[in-house]
């Protein structure tokens, strides 16, 4: 997530580059076979554009729409995950009556939330981190998760007879919620806990499992392929057709036009198609990087910052410090 005043002019450009030369190449190539070639055959009707135009706008926003309400919805899952991690603290500092059985449900649980954020983290086929744009600005910020193995972050939370049966288990974030509700149940026939509590503890549990379930629907799910399909189809379209369309418009543009410009109005064609193109291509390439929202890129909701958050808090209502460190967000870019 970007935590910066915005992403710069510049850095904007950069990132989109290609879809400028892609349009740069689709405005050049109709004015020049034009103009040299003598094809003015080629030009189109310009309502043939605008009608394009129109449909592909309805479509491209549709899509900006749909991607970023997957985005506010991974964030209200985290913010909902936040709240009860901070319900779960509490209740395991003062429900059970030995301290260290307190201890142990926290430290459980800060191990659900490390498997989670990894099993969202890891890669699927149909996310853009691969694609080159993605891949060159990654040199402005880090993934936690692909910097330090699961084993080792789940070793700072379980004894090792449990990391080993977690790390076995065909999903680790169900094993320890399904560990932690054992654990809880124990408590219970112990008589550490009462009745009453237990079902307060139950709860969260079952509320835990509810946003895993929301959390996984996100990341498995991805944007309906027919849409992704139909927008990269319309879009490609209009761009490529922008420029026939308004080749006769500039054309007639000379008949009002005395100086230098008069007879060479058509060669405006190229900046105002390259610019209007690369609006259509960019706003499909940033509703594209909105659509996973878990998947590494620098829009992605903070999973590792929010856990960080979590763990101190619970360490806190410990007595306890803990020895997570925030890093530096470089670039203003945190995950």
């Amino acid at each position: 997530m970007h935590l910066g005043k915005s992403y710069s002019l510049f850095e904007f450009t950069l990132w989109s580059r290609r879809q400028l030369y892609a349009s740069l190449a689709c405005g050049s190539l109709p004015v020049l076979l034009y103009q040299f070639l003598g094809l003015k055959w080629l030009s189109i009707p310009v309502s043939v554009v605008v009608l394009l135009g129109t449909a592909t706008s309805f479509i491209v926003g549709f899509r900006n729409v749909q991607t970023y309400g997957r985005a506010l919805e991974a964030q209200q899952i985290w913010t909902e995950i936040l709240s009860l991690s901070r319900s779960l603290g509490v209740m395991a500092r003062d429900f059970p009556a030995a301290p260290a059985a307190g201890r142990g449900l926290i430290l459980r649980h800060c191990a659900w939330l490390t498997a989670l954020r990894y099993r969202l983290r890891s890669p699927r086929v149909w996310e853009n981190t691969g694609k080159a744009a993605n891949m060159e600005y990654r040199k402005y910020y880090q993934v936690p998760e692909w910097e330090t193995s699961v084993e080792q972050a789940l070793a700072r939370y379980l004894p090792q007879a449990e990391l080993d049966s977690v790390l076995h288990a065909e999903s680790r974030t169900t094993r320890l919620l399904g560990t932690q509700a054992a654990a809880i149940k124990r408590l219970l026939s112990s008589g550490e806990i009462s009745n009453a509590f237990y079902l307060e503890l139950g709860g969260v549990i079952r509320s835990l499992f509810v946003q895993q379930g929301r959390a996984e629907r996100v990341k498995e799910y991805p944007y309906p392929r027919q849409y992704e399909v139909i927008n990269k189809l319309f879009v490609s379209t209009f761009c490529l057709l922008l420029p026939f369309g308004i080749l006769t418009e500039f054309e007639k543009l000379n008949a009002s036009v005395t100086g230098v410009m008069h007879g060479h109005m058509i060669w405006l064609v190229i900046p105002f198609s390259t610019m209007i193109s690369w609006m259509y291509l960019a706003l499909e390439q940033v509703g594209e990087s909105t659509e996973n929202p878990f998947e590494g890129n620098p829009n992605d909701v903070p999973m590792a910052r929010i856990c960080r958050k979590i763990e101190r808090e619970l360490m806190d209502m410990l007595g306890e410090k803990s020895d997570v460190v925030e890093p530096v967000a470089a670039h203003g870019i945190v995950l």
